[in-house]
């Protein structure tokens, strides 16, 4: 079967088993002539889900478990969408206490990129609220790994890209809400220093978030649209959306039918695209009630959008800058991709919180994210891209990742080096490898 993460670069034709049960997929493990990789919903971006000898499809994993509500834990299986997370919880009022940009991402698939959201400055990524997990080894065995019980596995695993286990269910907490509601605080900024301003002075939101303009220059450069958001209470309802407290009113889904020619995005249609969405956004800025879906996925409502970069698929790029380089190291990225002439039209600015793990991507600090259609020059770009970022002490988001060099990796990041040595001890590396473990050496 050809396969491919949500970028739709690249392509690999893999063999694909989908267990039904424990049992299935212990099976599938033993069967298997040499290593394999779980996969979940194909959202990440790149090839960290792909194995030509052996990707197991983990979405026959769909059960939601158990729910304890004094604690607000769920216990689901790795193949379950917070989206179904969100159907059977959200009108009991309970949400995900982090949730990426999208929601049809897996269980399995936000432990093993220990996923962040807008709100990581505040509260952390998704390994904060996990409880426990339960992991299926190298040696067949399907093992229970937490913060107090076989503490190296559950550390590991989170962030760990799949490169430990399959992830087979896990415990994990929700946060009470009062309603499917957000109230969202717009506010236009003029320049980067200005939207880090504006990040700076709102630490205390729950939630925040920029689109940025990659391609203004002179004193509009990295000018941007920060988006605070809370949840909204009761009392804050009014009218139509009292009556539909949980947001529940169906969104006239969209989709893309065909793949667009690629000549349709380039330097001119991007900066026009992006003057004229930050013009929109300063008309409508200030505070307004929208919906969850509206806050928290907003190309959720876009079925198949990345069609839209053509046949050959795109990249995303998306590194992490520490607090005290943000603002050159920043500049500097926005400046290179002027200079490309390859703007991004879907490029994402969020303020990080400090977090210690062994191999998850945030840290403290300002991340930036730029989709990219794929062409013959983007391998360039990136590693101009990827070079800047190392400079700055920046590193990479896995989940996202298809261009990296095991070079670079390692320059970026030293916990790689105790990642692949935990690997081989364990007998990890031999059992579960990606194209992406391939290509990054580990």
């Amino acid at each position: 079967m050809i396969l491919s993460g949500w970028g739709r670069y690249p392509r690999a034709d893999c063999m694909v088993h989908r267990p039904r049960d424990t049992h299935d997929l212990s099976a599938s493990l033993a069967r298997a002539e040499g290593s394999v990789i779980a996969r979940g919903n194909g959202r990440a971006y790149g090839d960290s889900a792909l194995n030509r000898a052996c990707t197991i499809d983990m979405r026959g994993f769909d059960r939601i478990l158990a729910f304890d509500p004094r604690a607000g834990q769920v216990v689901a299986e790795a193949g379950v969408l917070l989206a179904d997370i969100i159907r059977v919880f959200l009108p009991r009022g309970w949400f995900p206490a982090v949730t990426p940009g999208t929601k049809f991402v897996t269980v399995g698939g936000a432990i093993a990129s220990d996923v962040h959201g807008k709100n990581h400055h505040k509260e952390g990524s998704f390994g904060a609220f996990l409880d426990w997990l339960d992991v299926l080894c190298p040696d067949g065995v399907v093992r229970r790994a937490s913060a107090r019980q076989e503490s190296e596995l559950f550390a590991w695993t989170v962030g760990g890209m799949g490169l430990t286990g399959v992830i087979v269910r896990a415990a994990f907490r929700l946060r009470p809400v009062e309603s499917g509601w957000m109230r969202q605080l717009t506010l236009p900024a003029p320049s980067l220093s200005k939207a880090m301003e504006l990040f700076e002075q709102a630490g205390d939101a729950t939630y925040s978030v920029a689109w940025i303009d990659c391609l203004a220059s002179g004193s509009a450069e990295g000018r941007s649209l920060v988006m605070l958001g809370e949840h909204a209470e009761l009392d804050n309802l009014r009218g139509k959306e009292r009556q539909d407290r949980w947001a529940e009113r169906s969104r006239r889904e969209r989709s893309v039918p065909i793949d667009f020619p690629a000549l349709l995005l380039n330097r001119w249609s991007v900066s026009a695209f992006n003057r004229l969405y930050y013009a929109n956004g300063r008309r409508r800025a200030g505070e307004t009630l929208v919906d969850y879906d509206s806050y928290f996925y907003p190309l959720d409502a876009v079925l198949e959008w990345n069609r839209i970069y053509g046949r050959k698929g795109f990249a995303q790029f998306q590194c992490v800058l520490p607090l005290e380089a943000s603002e050159k190291g920043l500049g500097a990225l926005l400046t290179e991709i002027r200079r490309s002439g390859q703007g991004s039209f879907l490029a994402v600015l969020k303020r990080m919180g400090a977090q210690q793990s062994r191999f998850s991507f945030p840290m403290e600090g300002y991340t930036l994210a730029l989709d990219f259609p794929f062409r013959s020059s983007t391998p360039k770009l990136f590693a101009e891209l990827e070079r800047i970022a190392v400079d700055h002490g920046g590193r990479f988001y896995l989940a996202k990742d298809s261009q990296l060099t095991p070079e670079l990796l390692r320059q970026s990041d030293p916990r790689t080096q105790p990642f692949t040595a935990m690997r081989e001890a364990g007998g990890a590396a031999a059992r579960f490898q990606s194209l992406q473990s391939e290509r990054l050496a580990l």
